[in-house]
């Protein structure tokens, strides 16, 4: 019973996150072009994407005479799964985590690599030679940029020694079984707050955070990294013709990637559930703001604002070109990413 509760309360809290977010990416677009936005339905237009969710789940579900429609039909629910699916071993605070297993990390990297295989299948079931372009590209991009990912999320993994994030979580403040070093020589762990993140304990580790985050919006399709979707050129990609519900699992499938991405980037490097206030002389900021509820609001928090910067990047940056995203993967993204693997190990080593 209580797997199903948490299960169904994940979906919900998806469901309304995406829904919410489209709201706030069309208020980013409208505040950077200078326009105003939805306003329409509801208070500042809250319920002009409920409206507009409504309208998608009632259009007509149709199928291509000369598609696979079995495979056509499977696209959507295995792209959606795969990104739900790596939900289970997030923790929202100290105590909220659906499934604590010691290799979480490594499971995330794996289910979310099963969106490929969705991908492909609904490029390729369409019998559209667009679909089948911008399903290709797309794979070709996420495999590319999982190497650069992979291996910035190995240099925090080498200092963190676990691949449990619950474990990692915890080793970024007050809770850390062990001593916490601020750039590697003050002590922080009893004062807590930002100086006890990730990014504090060991400066490369900036970087592989920046490298990483850049990766993720390669693997969200997400500006600059969108030639997957690009409209002047493929109508609209892998998904040009699904329509109705279909459609919209996709849909939401991509707004749920950009929260995973982004949840992960703060567990690993951002102090995940700890709050960023630190212990100052009696005051204790970091004891009283870690709790349940207090974990969940600072993850959350987080979360959501490297969110925002997603959404901001897509309304500042032109799309790159094919050649450009491909030169930028393997000649810039993954010589750093090794780099701060090889730093990670000589600081395992010598500083800590």
């Amino acid at each position: 019973m209580t797997f199903y509760i948490i299960s169904i309360s994940l979906l919900a809290f998806v469901a309304v996150y995406a829904l919410l977010s489209v709201w706030a990416e069309r208020k980013v677009s409208a505040l950077i072009q200078d326009r105003v936005g939805p306003v329409e339905a509801g208070k500042f237009g809250l319920l002009q994407t409920f409206a507009d969710i409504i309208k998608l789940l009632q259009k007509e579900d149709i199928i291509p005479t000369k598609a696979n429609k079995v495979l056509f039909t499977l696209a959507p629910v295995l792209v959606f799964t795969s990104v739900f699916m790596g939900f289970a071993v997030l923790p929202f605070s100290p105590k909220y985590i659906s499934s604590n297993i010691n290799i979480g990390l490594f499971y995330f990297m794996a289910i979310v690599s099963i969106e490929v295989v969705g991908i492909l299948m609904a490029g390729w079931a369409s019998n559209n030679k667009y679909a089948f372009l911008g399903s290709i590209r797309s794979i070709a991009q996420i495999i590319a940029y999982e190497i650069p990912a992979g291996i910035s999320i190995l240099s925090a993994v080498m200092l963190y020694q676990s691949l449990n994030l619950q474990e990692i979580a915890y080793q970024q403040g007050i809770y850390s079984p062990n001593d916490i070093y601020f750039l590697g020589f003050w002590k922080v762990n009893a004062v807590g707050g930002f100086l006890s993140w990730g990014i504090f304990q060991a400066p490369h580790l900036f970087v592989a955070a920046l490298i990483y985050f850049i990766a993720s919006l390669a693997e969200s399709n997400r500006t600059p990294f969108d030639i997957p979707e690009a409209e002047s050129e493929l109508v609209a990609g892998f998904h040009v013709e699904y329509s109705g519900f279909k459609f919209g699992a996709l849909f939401l499938a991509e707004y749920a990637m950009m929260f995973l991405t982004s949840m992960v980037l703060v567990i690993l490097f951002l102090g995940a559930w700890y709050s960023p206030l630190p212990n100052i002389a009696s005051i204790h900021l970091a004891d009283w703001t870690n709790g349940t509820f207090w974990g969940v609001f600072w993850i959350l928090i987080k979360t959501l604002l490297l969110v925002l910067v997603q959404m901001w990047i897509r309304w500042t940056l032109p799309r790159f070109r094919a050649d450009q995203l491909m030169n930028f993967c393997w000649k810039v993204l993954i010589p750093a990413s090794f780099a701060c693997l090889f730093i990670s190990a000589f600081w395992k080593l010598i500083v800590l």
